[in-house]
């Protein structure tokens, strides 16, 4: 779950900005908006993004503000106390470096850089030392329909495995993809109440602005904080999306009257560095800025330093607004920081009221494995072939989030201006609040594609010009029977014994910045409708900071409603206070409601019942796993979540459909009562396993539950050839597993005499009419005889990475699926494994082999052996692979990231 953090209040003092310093600060002006023209030009940017880290250069960050002496006498004591002599604190001539600031960056020689860094870290005032990292970009401009979306590539290219794209460890500018706006979404019926945005100050981070462009009426203050002597836009991006927002002629946007805030924070050369974009952040905090735009993202939630900052920008009553993403149609691919629950995270959909395809899915990932994710989005509006300013005059056609997000950057500084008297009850979490319940509803279509729905301009007009402080809840309900916008909670009913199905409500406090629940949730079923059949269990933030917090709810059927077949309802009420708004001498209290309706059925059979190992998945963020195809260069960090909802969500609606009940385990192998369960699925597992898990396992399957795995590739020398260089750590990252932790599954599954080796094997084959692709998975080293094999023809995979200039096409006899019934007692269970994942995960899907798992839970739900199987087993004389068990890789870091390994750390130091 999301950490509460406490906010230091800022004294900022403003004070006139020297003449030195890059910036320009103009007088309010006025220009008629002339009629639209229909100049314009159509394209659709692709971006591609690498990223750098800048030798020797860390970010320090302090626990408060500090003046530039007071920083450099901390940095000067915790270095030159320690011995260190080769360092410098860089200079920062930007329009923040008088004021007081959180960070410095500091230039650490190679030879003092480990000692530098525990130094740092270990002084009181330093709250985190991090990397200074270089974000490099390029804008490619492009007819729409020659984009798609990359699938298998070479495995070599430059001598360096991965691309260092960056793609997934930085953040970039979103790409945008390519019609008047404003009309759509009725702005002109505000204009014509005279709300044109005036009174707010709307601050567009990107690539700065012409000031002598056509189109803008009130470019107040333009600031560059790049390396660059200019602060006009060489690109054209900043300028669309200014224009979007605040446009005046010809492509209108929204808030024309509104003081627009230039912040240049990517050069020409398409260049941007992370203290940039804290430096900038602080100005905007300083400025009182109300609306901030931000069209970049990236997964990596963790980035604490980013994450912080974003937190306190809302603290201070900056209203941000962000993209979701580009990486759609993907379940599980939101980008940070518009999955922040204090941030409007913005989707895309299309002027025919679909959800754009490259719009990023929900859920959030934060609190896999052990939880669920929030919504998110939070609201979509249009984001395909919207029309904004060009860099010189005239207008084009972009498409992408990265246009949707000033489309409600610029919605939400209209609004802003039309309830300037409201004063301090306008502020991130009643906008948002606003923004959400005034959505209107995409029929057909999940909460996690289109969050509470459709921007809805002039209705949240009327319930922001009526709003008084409280609190609400996303989603505003719980309905596990509305389908399809309550998927998948509405996919599977609730019965007795299952796993406690939680659904993760985020709490908007629109009371205050800060807040807290008032004792605990309650839960009042509703007896004549058999609420008193539920369980109802509860945690949630301690702390609601800023403006908002997360109730889990878990939900589940006691042993009453065992046979009950029908709908059971009630409501949670929680009571939210903060303390005493201005003026006020009494703490805020708002109570809220949260309804309750979910589907019981009568416990299915043992055999129809599933259970998905969510606890030993691990993913990026925070650590280097790998993704588990090897020819998919471009995306190497297995980022998704490996949920049954994200990247596993297809193969989780087979099941589903072929009536199977899906259960979700985020607990280790000894806290589930394996009697209730038919089959345990087991799918690219990374983490280790605790040995009282690995002997009850043995127990479970002896007293007749069935195992399944799909596993993937693991070659100590391939990880090595696959590492890549983190610009958040400045170190070359070698995996600590490879596509699947195969030492770990090999000692889950000793006991039965079953290993996995360790060669990577690629290549198509047919099992019966069914084509098959086997995308960078193992080999089966060990099974017993009287199991029954399957093997196809196979090309050495880990030999081409090894050995890219090599003409090695021979191919090896490697068996892939292994099928045994274990025969302990006369109840024994059956175990199925297979040596790849990639056919079930929709992420890099090449050919889905939805019908093989359906023919293996025939085989280990009612022991009957299906005839594709008999077919094509393995004879006895057949010739197979010669494979060795892998051994774990010395000095791998998984304990830093790992449940199970004593001595992990709690605060990963490489960030």
């Amino acid at each position: 779950m999301i950490r509460a953090f406490t906010l230091i209040p800022l004294l900022l003092i403003l004070a006139s900005i020297p003449d030195s310093k890059q910036h320009e600060a103009t007088s309010e002006y006025n220009v008629e908006s002339p009629l639209c023209c229909n100049l314009t030009t159509t394209e659709r940017i692709h971006v591609d993004y690498s990223s750098k880290v800048v030798e020797n250069e860390y970010i320090v960050t302090f626990d408060g503000y500090y003046k530039t002496q007071a920083r450099a006498s901390y940095i000067n004591a915790a270095l030159n106390n320690s011995g260190i002599r080769n360092w410098t604190i860089l200079s920062r001539e930007n329009p923040a470096s008088d004021y007081p600031s959180d960070f410095d960056v500091v230039l650490l020689q190679h030879t003092d850089r480990f000692m530098g860094l525990d130094a740092l870290r270990d002084h009181p005032s330093v709250k985190r030392v991090t990397s200074q990292r270089m974000v490099l970009r390029t804008l490619k401009f492009i007819n729409a329909h020659e984009y798609v979306r990359k699938g298998r590539t070479s495995l070599s290219q430059n001598g360096q495995f991965w691309q260092a794209t960056g793609r997934h460890t930085s953040r970039r500018l979103l790409r945008a993809i390519p019609r008047q706006i404003t009309s759509v979404l009725q702005a002109d019926a505000l204009w014509n109440m005279g709300i044109t945005g005036k009174g707010i100050k709307v601050a567009v981070f990107d690539t700065g602005l012409s000031k002598t462009h056509p189109h803008f009426r009130k470019i107040k203050e333009r600031t560059n904080w790049t390396n660059e002597k200019t602060l006009d836009d060489g690109l054209g991006h900043g300028t669309f999306v200014a224009g979007v927002i605040a446009s005046s002629k010809e492509c209108l946007g929204f808030a024309p009257d509104s003081e627009l805030h230039i912040f240049r924070v990517f050069t020409n050369n398409q260049v941007s560095y992370t203290s940039w974009f804290l430096d900038a952040f602080n100005y905007a905090i300083l400025k009182r800025i109300n609306v901030l735009n931000l069209s970049i993202g990236g997964p990596d939630f963790k980035d604490y330093p980013f994450v912080d900052k974003v937190w306190e920008l809302t603290a201070n009553r900056v209203i941000m607004v962000s993209a979701i993403g580009n990486d759609g149609p993907l379940y599980g691919t939101l980008n940070n920081p518009a999955d922040q629950m204090d941030v409007i995270g913005v989707g895309g959909i299309d002027f025919e009221d679909h959800i754009a395809k490259f719009s990023s899915r929900g859920m959030t990932t934060w609190e896999l494995p052990q939880g669920y994710g929030r919504v998110k989005p939070d609201i979509v509006t249009y984001g395909s072939a919207v029309r904004g300013s060009n860099i010189k005059g005239g207008c084009r056609s972009l498409s992408g989030t990265s246009v949707a997000s000033p489309v409600v950057a610029g919605a939400v500084t209209l609004l802003a201006s039309g309830v300037l008297h409201r004063g301090d009850d306008i502020n991130p979490a009643s906008v948002k609040q606003a923004l959400m319940a005034s959505a209107r509803r995409i029929p057909g279509i999940n909460m996690f594609e289109q969050g509470h729905g459709k921007l809805n301009l002039v209705k949240a007009y009327q319930i922001l010009n009526n709003y008084k402080p409280q609190a609400s809840l996303s989603p505003s309900y719980i309905d596990l029977n509305e389908c399809p916008y309550m998927w998948p909670y509405c996919t599977q009913p609730l019965y007795f014994g299952a796993v406690p199905a939680i659904v993760n409500v985020t709490i908007l406090n629109g009371l205050g910045v800060s807040g807290h629940i008032v004792g605990k949730p309650q839960w009042f079923p509703y007896t004549p409708q058999y609420g008193e059949l539920l369980d109802v269990a509860f945690s949630y933030s301690e702390m609601l900071w800023p403006w908002s917090g997360w109730l889990a709810v878990s939900l589940s059927v006691n042993a009453d409603g065992a046979n009950y077949d029908g709908l059971a309802q009630g409501h949670v009420s929680l009571t939210i206070e903060s303390p005493p708004a201005s003026g006020e001498t009494e703490p805020r209290q708002s109570t809220v409601i949260l309804p309750v309706r979910v589907k019981i059925i009568p416990t299915p059979p043992r055999h129809k019942r599933l259970l998905w190992d969510q606890y030993h998945n691990l993913r990026y963020p925070p650590g280097y796993f790998p993704r588990d195809n090897l020819k998919v260069k471009n995306d190497p960090l297995d980022w998704n979540g490996d949920h049954i909802h994200t990247n596993f969500k297809d193969m989780y609606q087979n099941l589903r459909n072929a009536g199977y009940y899906v259960e979700v385990l985020g607990s280790p192998f000894t806290c589930f009562d394996a009697t209730q369960y038919g089959t345990l699925i087991i799918v690219d597992p990374e983490e280790e396993y605790f040995p009282e898990e690995i002997s009850k396992l043995k127990r479970d399957v002896d007293a007749g539950l069935s195992i399944i795995i799909f596993a993937d590739w693991y070659n100590v020398t391939v990880m090595k050839k696959v590492k890549f260089y983190d610009e958040n750590t400045r170190q070359w990252w070698m995996p600590d597993t490879g596509g699947a932790n195969i030492p770990a599954l090999n000692d889950l599954l000793a006991a039965w005499g079953i290993a996995f080796g360790n060669r990577v094997f690629e290549g198509d084959f047919k099992l019966g009419v069914h084509e098959m692709y086997y995308a960078s998975g193992t080999s089966i080293s060990e099974f017993p005889e009287v199991g029954l094999l399957i093997s196809k023809k196979l090309r050495d995979q880990g030999q081409q990475i090894l050995e890219p200039d090599s003409d090695n096409k021979a191919l090896h006899e490697v068996p892939v699926l292994g099928l045994l019934q274990t025969t302990a007692t006369d109840k024994s269970g059956r175990i199925a494994i297979y040596g790849d994942s990639n056919c079930v995960d929709t992420s890099h899907l090449d050919k889905a082999c939805y019908w093989m798992l359906d023919a293996i839970l025939e085989y280990t739900s009612t022991s009957h052996l299906p005839t594709i199987f008999q077919n094509n087993k393995m004879e006895g004389g057949s010739t197979k692979v010669d494979t060795e068990v892998p051994e774990r890789m010395d000095g791998n870091k998984l304990y830093r990231y790992s449940k199970v390994l004593e001595n992990h750390l709690t605060d990963n130091q490489a960030r």
